[in-house]
């Protein structure tokens, strides 16, 4: 059994931190602010996120981050991505020098447009291995021990066989892939499509508005992963349609909630105001949109959540202006 560290006690860091636990590993869930990291501790539950899932005795919950990371031979991160530089340039003085780095967050950084492996090789050093772990995954059905099968993409193919194994539980599954960029732009750009989704099911549009919706982001997808040097087939796997399904059609989808709640007309600002959780592509989108005139790739889809996102147009003209576009061949 290994000693792991879990930064992040939002709902995916929690979760990850019990089923790591009842694996029998070492668990150290390390929360930012101390008030929340004692709450956890003495409920033995994450009453915000997760109130009716148990920690196993294994997880220990901590606010200081060197007990969190002392003898952690693999460290996980569910930092949201704004949060991610930070946290790893905090981290990087007490994370031991062979510990495997496993990144389980989905977004890019809005600033530099780096992806989280690429933020965490700046603040963590280029040769620590760092594992992305991404597929559809909603964190309460992981905790509820649902069946779950997700991947987990490094260059290090020894840090993906260690990923493989110490996660790997009678309810939990993991493939392998060495595509590190699709795996992570699959998996940040679902995120803005289901904000669309979202729309799509607020507006009351139908099934076969979903459907084309869902066809056409991973269109969209697949264009900038693959001009971004992703494999074309891994959109089409775990970390691409299947993640894009789940957070395009599921109801504990929070980026889909966004969308539903600014097609019933209420402002951004007080919908995100009213979640506990990230949504994160909400910041996203405009990092999307960024990375495809870098890569002189069209993002429709995008271009309209991020003008419905700023203010800059409503739910219907968004829709109406996808709809009426220049038709032409499909591939």
């Amino acid at each position: 059994m290994r000693t792991i560290g879990v930064l992040g006690a939002g709902s995916w860091g929690t979760a990850l931190a019990v089923h790591l636990g009842r694996l029998g590993h070492d668990v150290h869930l390390w929360a930012r602010d101390p008030g929340v990291a004692a709450d956890i501790a003495s409920r033995r539950a994450n009453v915000v996120y997760l109130p009716d899932i148990s920690l196993p005795e294994s997880v220990v919950v901590t606010a200081r981050l060197p007990e969190a990371l002392d003898g952690s031979e693999l460290v996980v991160s569910t930092i949201p991505s704004h949060g991610c530089r930070v946290v790893m340039r905090e981290a990087a003085a007490h994370i031991r020098k062979d510990a495997t780095i496993v990144s389980a967050t989905k977004g890019l950084e809005t600033e530099t447009l780096l992806r989280m492996s690429e933020v965490m090789a700046e603040e963590l050093g280029a040769n620590r291995p760092v594992v992305v772990l991404s597929g559809p995954s909603f964190a309460v059905e992981v905790a509820r021990e649902r069946p779950t099968v997700v991947l987990a993409a490094s260059g290090d193919l020894t840090a993906t066989d260690l990923v493989q194994s110490e996660f790997r539980g009678p309810f939990f599954r993991i493939y392998g892939s060495t595509d590190v960029i699709g795996v992570e732009i699959g998996g940040a750009l679902k995120n803005v499509i289901a904000i669309a989704a979202g729309v799509v099911e607020g507006l009351g549009l139908g099934h076969n508005a979903l459907a084309a919706l869902i066809t056409r982001g991973l269109a969209e997808i697949t264009r900038l992963a693959c001009a971004a040097g992703a494999q074309r087939e891994t959109t089409a796997g775990l970390s691409g349609l299947g993640d894009l399904v789940l957070t395009c059609t599921g109801s504990l989808s929070r980026n889909r909630h966004v969308g539903v709640e600014l097609a019933r007309g209420r402002r951004l600002s007080d919908v995100l105001a009213g979640m506990k959780m990230i949504a994160e592509g909400v910041n996203t989108t405009r990092a999307a949109l960024a990375l495809g005139a870098r890569y002189g790739v069209e993002l429709p889809i995008a271009t309209q959540m991020a003008a419905v996102l700023a203010g800059e147009s409503d739910v219907r003209a968004a829709v109406e202006t996808l709809m009426l576009r220049r038709q032409r061949a499909e591939n």
